[in-house]
């Protein structure tokens, strides 16, 4: 089923940036920052270019299910056919899913480095934002954990639903009591994705104060 797309990380290009460099070859607790917050984004790579396959499976499938409700029990065969198909894109959505929860993982690890070098900050004002910084990125993890548990749910329904459109005696009622837990799926997984969007864009705005605040950044 179609819900919209999960935003992405900001990432900034690196020749837009000043890079500050200390008299030694020692790199300064804001140079680590910097690094490493860009190596968060880089991580994230491969969750961004899961979301445009990922919609245009779920609108694949939507269509898919509007062909299937929309014939009798007199082509069952072609029901039989729709049904595999969508099973098909479903997995696929399975797929896509799963390899853009192992990039937020690879980005979660990263950024744990974080955690040490925030406190290495000696000016009070860019520590708090460095605090400030971390506990949404933690936050947004976490809320990728519900969109992912969210999702795999509703997926799982959906796949219910499919069979049971292949079952020559399923009963009205219970194509209708599925339905029902389908529509309940997708609201948590739409609750999950806005919050997860909601979450991202302040992080990457408080990404973009840190780096201008920490004159990381020429404008």
């Amino acid at each position: 089923m179609f819900f919209t797309s999960k935003k992405r990380l900001l990432l900034f290009c690196l020749a837009m940036f000043v890079i500050l460099t200390g008299c030694n070859n020692k790199k300064s607790s804001l140079e680590k920052m910097y690094e490493t917050l860009e190596n968060v984004a880089a991580k994230e790579k491969v969750f961004e270019e899961q979301q445009e396959p990922l919609v245009t499976l779920e609108k694949k499938e939507k269509g898919l299910y509007d062909q299937i409700i929309g014939l009798g029990m007199k082509e069952y065969d072609e029901i039989v056919k729709l049904s595999d198909e969508a099973l098909d894109l479903a997995n696929q959505r399975q797929e896509h899913m799963e390899q853009e929860t192992k990039s937020i993982k690879e980005s979660e690890k990263e950024f744990k480095k974080i955690a040490e070098i925030k406190g290495q900050i000696d000016d009070p004002s860019l520590k708090k934002l460095a605090n400030e910084l971390y506990d949404i990125m933690m936050e947004r993890y976490q809320a990728h954990d519900v969109l992912y548990t969210a999702y795999t749910e509703a997926l799982k329904s959906d796949q219910q639903l499919y069979e049971m459109f292949k079952n020559k005696n399923l009963q009205l009622e219970d194509l209708e009591g599925q339905v029902v837990k389908l529509n309940d799926s997708y609201k948590k997984v739409f609750e999950a994705n806005e919050s997860f969007n909601k979450l991202t864009e302040q992080y990457n705005d408080k990404k973009l104060t840190f780096y201008k605040k920490a004159e990381l950044i020429t404008k």
